[in-house]
């Protein structure tokens, strides 16, 4: 068995219908479904929910889900903000930049264009506060190769020292020789 690709990756959401628009005017999502019911039919516990369906591209689905009878949403107080984030890409700068000028004329505070060497991105919040991303790649097939080359030596020696490893410090030291 080999996975095809991601089915869809659930999180929850405020307010559907506030997430639809949201979704759409900002990034240009449309919404492809919506599954409502009383009870949960994995577990059969009775909590109404919205489940909305997004088409995130490529076959890609982001979904959501309103849950009006839940405690309200928060965040583990222990896990910092940045590390949970949906990162979206897009063809190039130009479409970049666009996102950019989309999230800000929606009113949105957007950090970056963020140059991480193999690709830049840029970051925002959505409705109910999920951190977003939308990058670009800006990278060779021969340099992703040689992250891949190192990956698995870098995360025996992160399991042991848990010390960044310096497998890939090529990817930063240029922003920190500009710095």
């Amino acid at each position: 068995m080999k996975v095809e690709q991601i089915h869809h990756v659930a999180y929850r959401c405020k307010d559907a219908k506030e997430t639809v628009a949201f979704y759409k005017r900002v990034l240009g999502m449309d919404l492809i479904g919506a599954i409502a019911e009383d009870k949960v039919p994995s577990t059969k516990a009775p909590d109404p929910y919205m489940h909305i369906f997004l088409d995130a591209g490529g076959g890609n689905i982001l979904a959501f889900f309103e849950l009006p009878n839940s405690p309200p949403m928060g965040r583990d107080p222990n896990t910092p903000d940045w590390t949970q984030h949906i990162a979206f890409t897009v063809k190039d700068m130009a479409a970049l930049d666009e996102a950019k000028a989309n999230a800000e004329a929606a009113g949105l505070e957007v950090v970056g264009p963020t140059d991480h060497s193999i690709f830049q991105s840029i970051y925002f919040k959505d409705p109910s506060g999920h951190r977003l991303e939308v990058a670009t790649w800006t990278t060779t097939p021969e340099e992703l190769e040689r992250l891949k080359a190192v990956a698995p030596a870098m995360i025996e020696e992160w399991s042991r020292t848990k010390k960044p490893p310096r497998h890939a410090a090529w990817l930063h030291q240029k922003e920190f020789a500009d710095a």
